[in-house]
C-alpha cells in the first residue's frame, strides 16, 4: 500500500491511537465517487490514509469491511484543517464501519482506514474500502455536482435559496427550477465570482409552463457559479432543482467552447465515432502567414482533416492528405483580416468515417511575406479584384501577393473607360520581371497573363502601367479592374 506524510492529521491521529506518520502518494491516494479499495492491515501498517474532494451538501456514504483475518475495522475522516469529521469502530460483532457522512464545508478530506488500537492493535487481515456519493442536501449553500437535482422550498420567509457549483471553461449547463408544489412562479438566476449575472430566466422558452430553464449556458471561465432559486412576483411552493452537463460539453468539443491555441503551440487529441471533431480558436493579424499541421499519433488507423474556418466558422481552407501519409496540412495560408479563427480537427468523411486514433495538431506563424513590400503597393490573395485609373499623374500601380512553387495563376487587366492601353508585368521578389502581357488578343488593348506557374515560394508583384512604346500612344489613360486568380493543375 502506498504511503503519504500528514503531519497534522496524524498528530491528531496519535492522540487518538498513537499513530505514526507514514508516506503515501497523493495522485493514487485519491478516491473517486463511487471507489473501492482495498488493503491490508498489520503490525507493519496498522492504517492507510486517503483522500476525496468533497463539496459542502453532499453525502457520502463510507463502507469500510473487513474480508478476511481477525481485522477490527476503526474508519475515521478529517477536513483540510485537521478537525475530526467521522470516528466510527465497527459495531459489537460487525465485521466493519457504514457510515453517511455530510460535507459541512467545500475541501479535501481525508479517509484513515485503521485496526482498533493502530500502532499498539494486535488484530490483522485485509479490508475493502468503498465511498458511495448518496446525494446532496438542499438546505442553501449546498454545493451541487452535474446530475444532481435537490428539493426547495420559496416562501414569504425564503424568498430564495442559491446554491453553488463547480464549473469548468468549456462547459455547456443546462438548469431547470420545476414547481412541484403551491402557486409558485420559478424564476432562475446564475451569477459569477464577479457577481454579475450571467443567465436568468422566468419562463422556459417554447412550453406552455412557468417552470424556468437556463439551456446551453456556456462557462467561458472556470470557477465557482451561484445559482439562485427564486420566484416571480409573490408566489410560493416547492421546486425540483436540476444541474446537469449538455451534449458537446467540454472544452474543444463544441464550436461553442473551442480549446484556445496559440502560435507554437501543439496540441494532442483523440478521435473516435462519438468524438470525431474538435474546436479550436486562435487570434491572428490581418496578412498573418500561417501553417496548420494535424498528424496522426501512434496507434489507430485516423485519416486526419483540417478545415480552417473565420470566427463564424465559415471555412476558409481545408486539406486532407497533404502532409505525410494521411496527415493533414495547410500550408503557408494568408489570414484576410484581423479577428479570431478557428480549427476543425476531424476525420476524412466526418461523422459517417470510420478511422479513429490519436493526433497532434500545430500552430505555426511563419516570416511576414510583406515585411519587405515597397510602401505604396498593396497586397493581394489570390481569387481578389482590384480597381485602379492609369493616368499621367500616376502611371503605375503595384500590387503584391504570395504564392507557391507549382501555384497557376492567371492576371488580367480590363480597361472600364477612357483610351487606357494596359500592360501587366510579373515581378518575383528580387523585383525581376519574370512574365509580362500587352495585348491579350489582336485588336484588344487588355492585358492577360493567363495560366502561369510560379516557379518559387515567395512574394510576387504585379505592375499595373500602361504600354509607353514608340509604335502606339505612349499617354493613354483611363479605369481599369484587376483580377488575380488561382488555377487549377
Amino acid at each position: 500500500m502506498i504511503r503519504f506524510c500528514l503531519p497534522l492529521i496524524l498528530c491528531l491521529l496519535a492522540s487518538v491511537a498513537g499513530a505514526q506518520s507514514r508516506e503515501i502518494n497523493t495522485d493514487d491516494a485519491r478516491i473517486e465517487h463511487e471507489g473501492v479499495i482495498t488493503g491490508y492491515l498489520d503490525a507493519e501498517n496498522p492504517r492507510d490514509v486517503f483522500f476525496v474532494d468533497g463539496l459542502r451538501g453532499e453525502v457520502i456514504r463510507f463502507e469500510l469491511m473487513a474480508t478476511d483475518g481477525d481485522l477490527d475495522a476503526i474508519l475515521a475522516v478529517f477536513d483540510d484543517v485537521g478537525q475530526l469529521a467521522l470516528y466510527r469502530d465497527d459495531s459489537a460483532g460487525a465485521s466493519g464501519v457504514t457510515h453517511d457522512l455530510t460535507m459541512q464545508r467545500t475541501g479535501r478530506y481525508f479517509v484513515v482506514a485503521g485496526r482498533f488500537g493502530y500502532s499498539l492493535g494486535t488484530t490483522t487481515g485485509r479490508y475493502e474500502l468503498r465511498m458511495t456519493r448518496k446525494g446532496v442536501l438542499s438546505e442553501r449553500g449546498s454545493t451541487l455536482r452535474y446530475g444532481d437535482s435537490v428539493i426547495g422550498t420559496i416562501s414569504d420567509t425564503s424568498a430564495e435559496v442559491y446554491y453553488t457549483i463547480q464549473a469548468e471553461q468549456g462547459d455547456i449547463l443546462t438548469i431547470s427550477m420545476v414547481r412541484s408544489s403551491g402557486t409558485l412562479d420559478p424564476y432562475l438566476r446564475v451569477v459569477n465570482s464577479d457577481r454579475f449575472v450571467i443567465a436568468e430566466n422566468d419562463d422556459q422558452p417554447g412550453a406552455e409552463t412557468r417552470n424556468a430553464r437556463i439551456d446551453g449556458l456556456i462557462i467561458h471561465k472556470s470557477g465557482a457559479y451561484i445559482i439562485m432559486a427564486t420566484r416571480y412576483d409573490d408566489s410560493s411552493g416547492s421546486f425540483v432543482l436540476s444541474v446537469d452537463e449538455a451534449d458537446g460539453s467540454g472544452q474543444g468539443q463544441s464550436p461553442q467552447a473551442p480549446l484556445p491555441i496559440a502560435f507554437g503551440d501543439t496540441r494532442s487529441g483523440s478521435l473516435n465515432a462519438v468524438q470525431f471533431e474538435r474546436f479550436y480558436a486562435f487570434e491572428a493579424a490581418e496578412d498573418d502567414l500561417i501553417t496548420i499541421s494535424m498528424a496522426r499519433g501512434e496507434g489507430g488507423d485516423l485519416d486526419s482533416y483540417l478545415v480552417l474556418g473565420d470566427s463564424e466558422f465559415a471555412p476558409l481552407a481545408e486539406d486532407d492528405d497533404s502532409g505525410d501519409g494521411q496527415n493533414a496540412k495547410i500550408i503557408d495560408f494568408r489570414i484576410p483580416a484581423a479577428g479570431q479563427y478557428h480549427i476543425t480537427a476531424t476525420r476524412f468523411d466526418g461523422n459517417i468515417g470510420t478511422t479513429s486514433g490519436d493526433y497532434r495538431l500545430s500552430l505555426e506563424l511563419l516570416d511576414d511575406p510583406f515585411v519587405d513590400v515597397p510602401p505604396g503597393a498593396v497586397s493581394l490573395e489570390l481569387g481578389a479584384s482590384v480597381s485602379g485609373r492609369i493616368s499621367a499623374e500616376n502611371p503605375a500601380d503595384t500590387y503584391a501577393f504570395y504564392g507557391r512553387q507549382g501555384d497557376i495563376v492567371s492576371i488580367s487587366m480590363t480597361r472600364v473607360d477612357g483610351n487606357l492601353d494596359a500592360l501587366l508585368e510579373l515581378l518575383n521578389g528580387a523585383q525581376e520581371v519574370v512574365t509580362r502581357n500587352d495585348d491579350r488578343a489582336a485588336n484588344d488593348q487588355n492585358a492577360l497573363i493567363n495560366h502561369f506557374t510560379l516557379p518559387a515560394t515567395g512574394t510576387y508583384y504585379i505592375r499595373a502601367r500602361r504600354y509607353a512604346g514608340t509604335d502606339g500612344d505612349p499617354d493613354t489613360a483611363g479605369n481599369y479592374v484587376l483580377v488575380l486568380a488561382e488555377r487549377a493543375g
